[in-house]
């Protein structure tokens, strides 16, 4: 069909003014093209705010020599803003279920939003594909939108479809999506894999997200029945296990057989999957993390990481000390959501150590760091060694159960501080 407000990204991006806000779509659905454009018009603005969860790619507005034109606000630190952090970038911490409503309730007005989407189809919607999450109240409440219209971008449905009226201006690129490239888990991520996959029952709901850990579980699990899916984000991990039938979320009482996800990253081979598949379901991130919709969901199994956990099982998700590294996300969201799900299980997944052999479980957390899961929200904690359960444990007790997943070289030192803190020495294993 033909394309409204058509034009190229220069013209486009002159809708934005000095002193706007302007929310850009994140992840996979980064609009590289109209990104550029905005950055080219960069003598021309004074004081844009940049506002998302976390892109990828190119960030040109966060450089040091343009701060008078933009500065930006992150909902979610990705690795391409993490250095600008205190800088020409900034960090709002929130949970990511509440950032559609700083958007409906007025909190925060949008004057442009910037989105990557596919072609119109023969009604004249075009579709979000991989990334709706937070874009959907953003294009609800914004004041201009801009469209990328880029046929690389898969069509999704659920909350993806959006009439292309609703765009001020398109501009039809084709421009590959980001792929995240699928990394083989280590041995040592295999082994907690293989712990996690032992504690998941058949028919439960997964949440989880990418990297190593993730990948290592879903290779467990194809031995599994009737599992179902609801996550704030999916790789292609779970594609396999779809095909396979392990996936068919028969169980779930929310969205039965549907695969529910905010957003997913991946491979072309993950996005032409998703590829106008009724089977997936792309919605607005303020349901998707809904606690009172996840709990509805039979087995719920949350699969979270940390940086760091202290001996009584307070959980740093976001910061390395007072530094910034990522941010709240969906995890408090699950967790909580999970440990309300009848025979729901919370999971903190790490690595008993950093890559250079520093302890993940810790006495205490780093000075400044920050507690994304409370001690009393965490249940269950995971490493190559074995499964921490703190649902109802005190506070010695828990620390004896962390102390029993360390790495083996760092628990003398645990138990120096279990002693140090609680005047009594715990059984050693």
């Amino acid at each position: 069909m033909k394309i409204p407000n058509k034009m190229t990204a220069a013209d486009a991006v002159k809708i934005i003014k000095s002193g706007d806000r302007v929310l850009i779509q994140g992840g996979s659905a980064t609009p590289q093209a109209l990104i550029h454009a905005m950055v080219d018009r960069a003598p021309e603005l004074r004081n844009v705010e940049i506002v998302h969860l976390h892109t990828e790619g190119a960030c040109g507005y966060t450089a040091p020599e343009l701060r008078e034109s933009f500065h930006t606000n992150a909902f979610f630190i990705g690795g391409n803003v993490r250095k600008m952090i205190g800088n020409t970038v900034d960090y709002i911490p929130i949970f990511l279920s509440d950032i559609p409503s700083l958007f409906r309730q007025g909190y925060m007005d949008l004057d442009v939003v910037m989105v990557n989407v596919s072609p119109p189809d023969k009604h004249g919607f075009c579709s979000l594909g991989v990334s709706v999450d937070i874009v959907l109240s953003g294009i609800e409440q914004g004041k201009k939108i801009i469209a990328q219209i880029n046929p690389r971008m898969p069509r999704t449905f659920g909350d993806a479809q959006i009439d292309i009226n609703k765009f001020d201006a398109c501009v039809e690129i084709s421009e590959e999506i980001y792929e995240m490239k699928f990394v083989a888990p280590s041995e040592t991520e295999k082994a907690i894999g293989k712990n996690i996959a032992g504690i998941i029952e058949d028919g439960a709901t997964l949440q989880m997200g990418i990297g190593g850990i993730p990948n290592a579980v879903l290779t467990f699990l194809h031995n599994h029945k009737n599992l179902g899916v609801h996550t704030e984000m999916f790789s292609e991990g779970i594609v396999d296990l779809v095909k396979k039938g392990v996936v068919n979320g028969s169980q779930k009482k929310v969205n039965p057989y549907k695969i529910v996800s905010g957003f997913a990253m991946g491979t072309r081979n993950l996005y032409d999957f998703m590829d106008d598949n009724p089977e997936i379901e792309m919605l607005d991130i303020a349901y998707v993390n809904d606690t009172s919709i996840i709990r509805q969901n039979p087995k719920v199994t949350a699969i979270n990481s940390a940086i760091e956990v202290d001996l009584t099982g307070q959980i740093c998700a976001d910061s390395i000390g007072p530094r910034m590294f990522s941010g709240v996300g969906g995890q408090m969201d699950f967790m909580r959501g999970a440990a309300l799900s009848e025979g729901g299980k919370p999971i903190c997944a790490i690595t008993s150590t950093t890559g250079k052999g520093v302890s993940k479980i810790t006495p205490m957390l780093k000075q400044g760091a920050g507690v994304v899961t409370t001690r009393a929200h965490a249940r269950l904690v995971v490493t190559e060694y074995g499964v921490a359960e703190l649902f109802g444990r005190n506070l010695k007790q828990r620390a004896q159960a962390l102390r029993d997943i360390a790495h083996p070289d760092h628990r003398e030192e645990l138990d120096k501080a279990i002693f140090e803190r609680f005047k009594s020495s715990l059984m050693t294993k």
